[in-house]
């Protein structure tokens, strides 16, 4: 099976926003380069990355869970495997395991939800360490105010993760990784 990466991303980006956009190159890139391609599975982000991958001939899972069900919202159409979870929960934590690398595109808090649990699980080795990748300088702003000075995170934590701005430094850093 192809490597698996992760993309957390917010629901709420629109079909005609330049970070749809991004994301639809990204998901391309990575199916043109031999990447499986994982997402939340429903709208914005998530299914900008599929709708990329998928146009691109790759593997496209989607991870749901039966609450967002419930309330009406339904997995994107470019998938080809959809894991159902029963919480959000459990959603999460797939997410957040079950893949070999993880890029992190603009969202809200269950975006920010993904990253703090990736670098967590990474920082104390509950997880193997793996690429980890914040596209976009919004993410390194934030993380250098959650760094505040130093105090509460070690320095070498806050190289975990590393801020990238295009989908081809994405590629770039994945196939360093390998």
């Amino acid at each position: 099976m192809d490597p698996v990466v992760c993309i957390y991303g917010g629901s709420t980006t629109e079909r005609n926003e330049a970070d749809y956009e991004t994301a639809v190159q990204l998901g391309r890139l990575l199916a043109e380069n031999g990447y499986s391609v994982m997402t939340g599975g429903y709208a914005g982000i998530m299914e900008a990355a599929s709708r990329g991958a998928k146009e691109a001939g790759g593997h496209v899972i989607g991870v749901t869970t039966s609450l967002f069900d419930a309330e009406g919202r339904r997995p994107n159409l470019f998938l080809d495997d959809v894991i159902q979870m029963e919480t959000l929960t459990n959603r999460l934590i797939y997410l957040v395991t079950k893949s070999d690398a993880a890029i992190a595109m603009p969202g809200g808090i269950g975006t920010l939800s993904e990253i703090a649990l990736t670098w967590s699980l990474m920082q104390v080795g509950q997880i193997p360490l793996k690429p980890f990748l914040l596209m976009g300088e919004h993410w390194a702003d934030l993380m250098q105010t959650f760094y505040g000075d130093g105090r509460h995170i070690n320095q070498r934590d806050m190289h975990l993760f590393q801020v990238i701005r295009t989908p081809e430094q994405a590629i770039s850093l994945l196939q360093d990784w390998e």
